[in-house]
């Protein structure tokens, strides 16, 4: 259908009009297979068809599907698999559209930080077996950057990949039976767990099962692919290590639930939904109570609620919680009730038991689990970083010495469990041959940052150079004996959820005269997850980066000469001030 060009002067609003009829049919077209003879009024069969409904409704509304939408509807990247292998072939760059949809793959075309692609991988739980993690390092000395990043969602990552190699890596990860699909883009990202799950001596529950259960039931649903943004689940047994469940889209904490309520005591999940950190919102928890065998079947219905309700014009507010802030939690807890064909089970506060507090350490260092004679032991990465060698190492260490397993956590290290009580020793000394620490001190135990710009073409500064910068300054200037965290984060995105830690640092263009910016930072303090969640305050704004080192080191000093005990924490200490109070006391201090 061509629409000819009329000469008449149109308000903006019938010019808007104008333009959403036109962009739907030829939507329409592509989306329907409209044009070939097929019925023009066909309702939408398949896979894609929840989806498909939901960008129409969008623009019967005469509104304007954002970009990636259109991408999704014109090709499903799940079918354009051959392409990609032939541009592997010609070692050709993607087009924008397809640099979207290679990221269903697990593929980011990282330009213009690196003329390459990025590969995250999909590891429920965080849990691999050794021979794939050295499988992992051979793959990535071979078709990459010689290393693999731990991420904030206790998952890995590789680099450097050359667009010859794409199509290589992704089929080799496969052959290792791990998976990349679905890591990027509009779908529903790695599950998170306890990585502590099974071994942990005060969890409440082993999150493994249904983390797994979850996950294949992702990958085996195309459906469940194409959300309006991407989506967060995370699993909290309440082990002694944080999975920071409360930042995801769903968050699932196991609680007790207590006699005498109306409902079956035992193991539950408390279900919480909405959690964005980098939106300055954690999951909201009401009074709903999920048992653990239905904890897939939930969250599959949240999601296609989610489908059908999410924002598919801006992409800025696509995500779950701008659909709970418009629509209201009772409104759209009403739509997934009604997916499931039963009501909620609901319970009162006073009904649930208080859960084991975290250890802010069990991280990092030796640890008993709770079978006798059995530890788990936290290695510490250098700001999630490992090196090929080091990871052919540390499987050698978890098969001779530990049970087979490597556990990733959100804190970007990893665990060796089931290390028999007289291998302590000899497991240590092997890590340390390997370059790396069984020991960390608060302030670099608790350090983390996201790629930033040298990998990412989003960051404003260069996270990693810099937090390891502030690491080397603080640790031997400032004596910190209580728990402590420091992230980094290099834009908007918040990989590194810079507004939940104790200091947390955004990545900035801070002007330098009147045209000349230079790479910084602003700083807040006072964040916090789980019983202590909140969103920091900001300390310092445009802060460059070459003086974040020691703007840190006076906020810390800062803490020590003004706690109200050595026992008070510095989250407590930050939380007693304003922004504006930290400041000036981090300013009178002198950095050495």
């Amino acid at each position: 259908m061509k629409i000819e060009t009329l000469s008449v002067d149109f308000s903006d609003e019938q010019k808007r009009y104008l333009e959403g009829f036109t962009t739907g049919l030829q939507i329409s077209r592509v989306g329907r297979g409209l044009g070939g003879g097929s019925k023009a009024n066909a309702e939408p069969t398949g896979p894609e068809a929840a989806h498909i409904k939901a960008q129409d409704k969008v623009v019967a509304a005469g509104k304007k599907l954002a970009d990636m939408e259109k991408v999704k509807r014109e090709e499903h990247p799940f079918d354009a698999y051959p392409r990609l292998r032939q541009q592997a072939l010609d070692d050709k760059p993607p087009s924008p559209a397809d640099n979207f949809r290679w990221r269903y793959y697990g593929l980011f075309y990282v330009a213009p930080a690196q003329d390459s692609y990025m590969c995250r991988l999909r590891i429920p739980n965080g849990i691999v077996k050794h021979w794939q993690f050295a499988g992992l390092a051979d793959l990535a000395e071979q078709l990459c950057g010689p290393f693999c990043h731990v991420t904030t969602r206790a998952n890995l990552q590789v680099r450097e990949i050359p667009f010859k190699n794409s199509a290589a890596l992704i089929e080799g990860i496969q052959d290792l039976g791990l998976c990349s699909r679905g890591s990027g883009a509009d779908n529903i990202r790695n599950v998170t767990g306890t990585p502590t799950a099974g071994i942990d001596p005060q969890e409440i529950l082993d999150t493994r099962a249904y983390a797994r259960e979850w996950h294949y039931h992702i990958l085996n649903d195309r459906s469940l692919t194409g959300l309006p943004r991407k989506f967060n689940v995370a699993f909290d047994g309440a082990g002694k290590i944080a999975v920071l469940e409360d930042t995801n889209d769903i968050a699932f904490s196991a609680v007790e639930v207590k006699d005498g309520f109306g409902v079956e005591p035992g193991v539950w999940f408390r279900l919480g939904l909405g959690g964005i950190t980098g939106h300055r919102d954690f999951a909201k928890y009401g009074d709903i109570i999920v048992k653990p065998a239905d904890a897939t079947k939930v969250s599959d219905a949240i999601v296609r609620a989610y489908i059908d309700t999410g924002d598919r014009t801006n992409r800025q507010k696509s995500r779950l919680k701008y659909v709970l802030d418009a629509m209201g939690h009772d409104k759209f807890l009403e739509l997934v009730e009604a997916r499931l064909g039963q009501a909620f089970t609901r319970v009162p506060a006073e009904a649930l038991a208080p859960r084991p507090a975290f250890d802010r350490m069990a991280h990092i260092g030796v640890h008993m689990q709770k079978q006798q004679g059995l530890n788990w032991i936290g290695v510490a990465l250098p700001l999630g970083k490992v090196t090929c060698e080091q990871m052919r190492g540390l499987a050698k260490i978890a098969q001779d010495l530990g049970d087979g397993d490597i556990r990733l956590t959100v804190w970007q290290n990893l665990l060796i469990p089931g290390v028999r009580d007289e291998n302590v020793e000899l497991a240590i000394a092997a890590i340390k041959a390997v370059g790396l620490a069984v020991e960390a001190s608060q302030i670099r135990a608790g350090l983390i940052a996201c790629t930033g710009n040298a990998g990412c073409k989003f960051a404003a500064s260069n996270t990693k150079l810099h937090a390891a910068a502030i690491g080397d300054w603080c640790e031997p200037r400032v004596n910190i004996e209580t728990p402590l965290n420091i992230h980094l984060t290099g834009c908007h995105h918040s990989c590194a959820q810079h507004y939940i830690s104790d200091i947390g640092l955004i990545g900035a263009r801070v002007p330098v005269g009147e045209e000349d910016t230079v790479e910084g930072y602003h700083l807040f303090a006072g964040g916090g997850f789980g019983p202590n969640a909140d969103v920091g305050q900001e300390v310092f704004h445009d802060l460059k980066a070459e003086d974040a080192p020691q703007a840190v080191e006076r906020l810390l000093k800062a803490y020590l000469a003004h706690r109200s005990s050595p026992d008070e924490t510095f989250l407590s200490f930050a939380r007693r001030h304003d922004g504006e109070t930290l400041r000036r006391l981090a300013d009178a201090e002198v950095s050495s």
